[in-house]
């Protein structure tokens, strides 16, 4: 019964079809998120991009998951902590863009999105004869976020 309840009460803040409202307002934070991030890349570590590449907003907008690619990926996890550490001034810039557009800037929770990584994975499978479709065990399983 604890498990039922526990499950249901997050059911209804991520839904798989997002309004408009959630839409338009991902799409605004990301482009915002995105010229932050990139701005203190250049400053903090030259060389690195990093790209917002999705942002779903919960059904009330008081949550964001922010997906993030960031090129080289060898120090990937490593940058992933240091943003996840400034998230706080990361939101504040973000308020101080967005204070006409949005009331409330939602709380950010950042994921490393490792889309590319697992289709370069495929590409290289293929290209070597083998295939994934007939031997899944190939590929490492994709982590859920």
């Amino acid at each position: 019964m604890r498990l039922y309840l526990k499950i249901t009460h997050y059911l209804p803040y991520f839904c798989p079809m997002e309004t408009q409202r959630q839409k338009k307002i991902g799409a605004l934070i990301q482009q915002d998120l995105a010229d932050i991030l990139q701005r203190a890349a250049t400053e903090g570590t030259p060389g690195t991009l990093i790209s917002v590449s999705k942002v779903a907003v919960t059904v009330d907008l008081s949550i964001a998951k922010v997906y993030v690619s960031i090129f080289p990926t060898a120090n990937a996890a490593k940058i992933l902590e240091e943003i996840k550490a400034g998230t706080p001034g990361i939101r504040h810039e973000l308020a101080q863009r967005t204070k006409h557009q949005l009331r409330r800037t939602p709380e950010l929770l950042f994921f490393l999105d490792d889309s590319l990584d697992y289709i370069e994975n495929i590409d290289k499978s293929l290209k070597e004869g083998e295939n994934p479709i007939e031997k899944p065990d190939l590929l490492p399983k994709r982590k859920k976020s």
